[in-house]
């Protein structure tokens, strides 16, 4: 049987940190999170380290470029893919040079834009979205999901540790709701119907899956994410923010107690991303959590076993010394977590 990704006890964080420094970065989330460590992201350093770059860094068989809109698909891999490429592969060079000096993660957590966000982000060379193309869609997500696979073999083979892979999908609501603009921006891209979203990224999440060994986490930080659909896709977590959820009722509520029902973990957005003015206490920063186990109607056994507490989002805003606080505090949270399950 295979030993389970997370559980009492266990923390992690989204992925980005500030600063350009890849080995700093790296030192710190193998010291604060041992158990669930992300590889870091750093967009402070630009072109090819953002989300969609770094992403676009991975794709195998494609190359982008950047113009004034944005990034596009390039014919051949220039100076601008070249980038994204290096800098990840710097990444994995202070990753490794770190697990040498402190040991290594009992999992690693290696993290990329969905299919969906990175075929909303990246245009085609005519100027319109890859994802409203759809044999440049499937081009697109086939050619993700090998290089993620790649890229996980390659964080294991310089690790030694478990990859889980996490799949950021900011864009999915407004993939789902037809609100992503059109290249002229008079009009809208029309909305893809929710069977066709979670078909796709169901295909994804299943062959990560086979190649890892390990469950899909699936990060969304819209106010309320389409928590079914990413279950019903196969998402062995849904990455999202608590703390702003507020009163949880309905079919949201539903959704929620399902994926638990269902063992599908929770990783819930906890600590604040930005430093916040006042004092920060650990019981308030985790009441959102108590509160949402206690409205879908589980205890505190649960809420330790298939909850993950992350910060609110990615840290890349933070000053150094908060992003370090903010992971030492999420930290804390999971052992608080695991402490009131045990009493």
């Amino acid at each position: 049987m295979t030993e389970s990704a997370w559980g009492p006890g266990v923390a992690t964080a989204v992925g980005s940190l500030p600063g350009t420094d890849p080995v700093e970065a790296a030192r710190t989330v193998v010291g604060e999170l041992p158990e669930l460590m992300p590889v870091p992201e750093l967009p402070g350093r630009g072109v090819g380290a953002d989300i969609l770059g770094r992403t676009a860094g991975l794709l195998v068989d494609l190359a982008v470029e950047v113009v004034p809109s944005g990034y596009r698909v390039a014919g051949t891999p220039g100076m601008d893919h070249r980038r994204a490429v290096d800098l990840l592969r710097w990444d994995l060079d202070a990753l490794e040079q770190a697990v040498a000096e402190a040991g290594a993660p009992r999992v690693v957590k290696v993290q990329a834009a969905g299919p969906w966000t990175i075929t909303a982000g990246i245009e085609l060379m005519r100027g319109h979205r890859v994802l409203t193309d759809r044999g440049a869609l499937r081009d697109f997500t086939e050619s993700l999901t090998e290089g993620l696979v790649a890229h996980a073999e390659q964080v294991t083979a310089r690790t030694g540790s478990r990859v889980v892979v996490q799949l950021d999908e900011p864009s999915l609501p407004a993939v789902l709701r037809g609100s992503l603009p059109t290249p002229s921006g008079y009009g809208n891209v029309a909305a893809v119907p929710e069977p066709d979203v979670q078909r796709l990224l169901g295909e994804v999440i299943e062959k990560l899956t086979a190649a890892t060994g390990s469950p899909v986490v699936v990060h969304c930080c819209a106010k309320r994410p389409p928590v079914e659909l990413l279950r019903r896709a196969g998402a062995g977590a849904i990455s999202l923010d608590a703390s702003g959820l507020g009163d949880v009722t309905g079919k949201f509520a539903d959704e929620l107690g399902e994926a638990w029902e269902e063992g599908t973990a929770l990783f819930l957005g906890l600590t604040p991303s930005l430093e916040p003015a006042g004092q920060v206490e650990l019981r308030g920063i985790a009441q959102p959590a108590f509160d949402l186990a206690t409205r879908l109607g589980f205890g505190k056994k649960t809420l330790a076993e298939r909850a993950v507490p992350t910060p609110t989002c990615g840290l890349a805003g933070a000053t150094p010394a908060w992003s370090r606080r903010a992971l030492s505090l999420t930290k804390d949270l999971a052992k608080l977590f695991a402490d009131e399950a045990e009493s």
